[in-house]
């Protein structure tokens, strides 16, 4: 935990009452292992009926967060900008930091030798460390969309679905996304795309969308936000779905997010085989961290 204070600030009872809102929600979710964006944030708040929603009430958190942020009064590892971060190269303190750090990280693939190979999609980056925590823990990789997908990112998962179909397994893309026009019309750009492009490798992929439902809406009931009228797909949603409302899947709790996606997966998963493989995997680690012992390293 860092509440470290950097200004003196003074708040408005409103926006005090606020501020304890959302801590509860962040100590909420952080006893539970998951750290918010402020977008996720707002939805919590807005769920609970303590902000309203719309747009200015958005900007009037970022910035009240900002503040209660540097006065100290929120936690500074509370809020994840998903969208940036550092890079640097790695160091190690000695040459066997860096062999105990291999044996640690080194892992067999535990679905090559299942019948399909999945991939979790999510629509937005802000959301990958959330979909990545269930995916990783089942060896599932992830790829944030970022919106319509570019077309150099479509030909490299063609490329690996093809090599997937050639080793005779079946790619499966499982998918998260918004519940909006554009949103829901990415799932048929990508299926589309992807197969018009696999078809010269022979080959062929599915995609399975599990968020965000008009199933999971109804069960949810996450907060509504209006449909964009300057959305070129707008009139064709409206049409074929009766509604001028879309939902964020940010709006989704974490956990129920996880759930999904863990539940998708399992679905696709052979279970003895993937035990078999883990056991294997353990077996090898074993072998490399009694060659790291016999090195005799500093």
């Amino acid at each position: 935990m860092a509440k470290i204070p950097y200004i003196l600030k003074k708040f408005k009872s409103r926006s005090r009452d606020t501020i304890n809102a959302a801590t509860r929600v962040i100590d909420e979710y952080m006893e539970q292992g998951y750290v918010l964006t402020l977008r996720q944030l707002y939805y919590q708040l807005v769920a609970r009926g303590i902000i309203p929603n719309e747009q200015k009430a958005y900007n009037r958190l970022g910035r009240l967060i900002s503040h209660a942020r540097l006065a100290g009064l929120v936690d500074w590892e509370a809020i994840e900008d998903r969208t940036r971060s550092l890079t640097a190269r790695a160091h190690w303190r000695s040459p066997k930091a860096v062999l105990l750090a291999a044996e640690n990280s080194f892992a067999l693939d535990a679905w090559r030798s299942q019948p399909v190979a999945p991939e979790v999609w999510v629509e937005k980056e802000a959301l990958a460390n959330v979909v990545s925590r269930s995916a990783n823990r089942l060896d599932v990789p992830v790829f944030c969309c970022r919106g319509y997908v570019s077309t150099s990112e479509v030909w490299r998962a063609v490329m690996r679905f093809a090599e997937h179909c050639k080793n005779g397994r079946e790619p499966l893309v499982i998918y998260l996304g918004d519940h909006d026009p554009s949103g829901l019309d990415m799932v048929r750009d990508l299926y589309d795309r992807m197969n018009d492009m696999l078809y010269v490798h022979g080959a062929q992929m599915d995609i399975l969308p599990i968020a965000l439902t008009l199933d999971q809406i109804q069960q949810y009931n996450p907060p509504p936000n209006p449909v964009k009228m300057t959305d070129s797909r707008y009139r064709g949603y409206v049409r074929e779905l009766g509604i001028k409302e879309c939902w964020e899947l940010d709006a989704l709790e974490p956990q129920v997010m996880d759930d999904l996606i863990t539940n998708a997966i399992y679905q696709q998963m052979d279970k003895a085989l993937f035990d078999a493989d883990l056991a294997e995997e353990d077996a090898q680690r074993a072998m490399l961290r009694k060659v790291i012992e016999e090195a005799d390293l500093p």
